[in-house]
């Protein structure tokens, strides 16, 4: 019996390790798996695109089991309010400071901040839609990274529109997809 990276406590060092530990592992151990990650900053290079309208989501892999996601922050850029399609999601910083605010709305369509965190280069957020909705944002005076990880990928999620002051639905999409091997 092969054991897991899990149950080994070894870390991950190499995208490759990552990737196949999460395909080997239910999402019940894919904290742990970001927890034991210790791939240094340089190996996401390859995967950066920068936008200085938005931050973009760069798509590292993904099959009908997860997504792993790599967003490029420019300093201030922030999401909108948002859920995650009912799906679970997890988000470890690489680089750079965030800051995310957890919202829960009430009837009226106001929201309440339950929480506001902030997230430092190593730390994990999880969030999934009975927790409420979040936002985050780059505190960072320069460019960040964040990595995320959707249990299922996300095909559409609420967004809130500041201007008609309701949810709509959003299709997800990529600023770029890697199909290279990956080292």
């Amino acid at each position: 019996m092969i054991k897991s990276i899990v149950d080994n406590h070894k870390k991950v060092h190499s995208l490759n390790e990552l990737i196949s530990a999460l395909k080997n592992e239910q999402s019940t151990k894919y904290h742990e798996i970001l927890h034991s990650m210790a791939i240094p900053k340089s190996a996401f290079e390859i995967f950066c695109s920068w936008s200085e309208t938005t931050y973009t989501r760069n798509c590292i892999f993904e099959n009908e089991r997860f997504e792993l996601i790599l967003i490029c922050w420019q300093s201030s850029q922030k999401t909108p309010i948002h859920d995650h399609g009912g799906e679970e999601c997890w988000v470890k910083v690489i680089d750079g400071e965030f800051k995310e605010t957890i919202y829960k709305s009430n009837e009226v369509s106001d929201f309440n901040i339950l929480k506001s965190t902030l997230f430092k280069a190593g730390d994990i957020s999880y969030m999934i839609d009975f927790m409420g909705c979040h936002q985050l944002k780059n505190l960072s005076n320069q460019r960040a990274l964040s990595l995320h990880l959707y249990a299922k990928p996300i095909r559409n999620c609420n967004i809130y529109d500041e201007q008609s002051k309701e949810f709509v639905q959003k299709k997800m999409s990529y600023h770029t997809i890697y199909n290279g091997a990956i080292s």
